[in-house]
């Protein structure tokens, strides 16, 4: 019983340490490398989102919005605006 809980513990601490590191992993850029949040929201709108709000999370661009009909939050490189994670 001892082995389920460790083994269930380890793989539920190993998910979480990857969802982390994926979302932040490709926003470590100096903040005068960032573009605009207009530019931002541009850059989104291109890629067919509807954008309602721009937020700063974990040093990328999270934007909040509607894509195809669904509420989306998506993560961006600020310096790229590449999308690079999803909330």
């Amino acid at each position: 019983m001892k082995k389920i809980i460790v083994a269930t513990l380890l793989i539920s601490a190993s998910f979480a340490g990857i969802a982390r590191a994926e979302s932040s992993a490709s926003c470590d850029v100096a903040k005068d490398k960032w573009m605009t949040e207009d530019a931002m929201k541009a850059k989104a709108t291109e890629l067919g989102f509807d954008v309602r709000q721009i937020k700063v999370e974990n040093g990328c661009y999270e934007v909040y919005g509607i894509k195809d009909g669904n509420k989306i939050e998506v993560l961006f490189n600020p310096e790229t605006g590449i999308q690079v994670g999803e909330d």
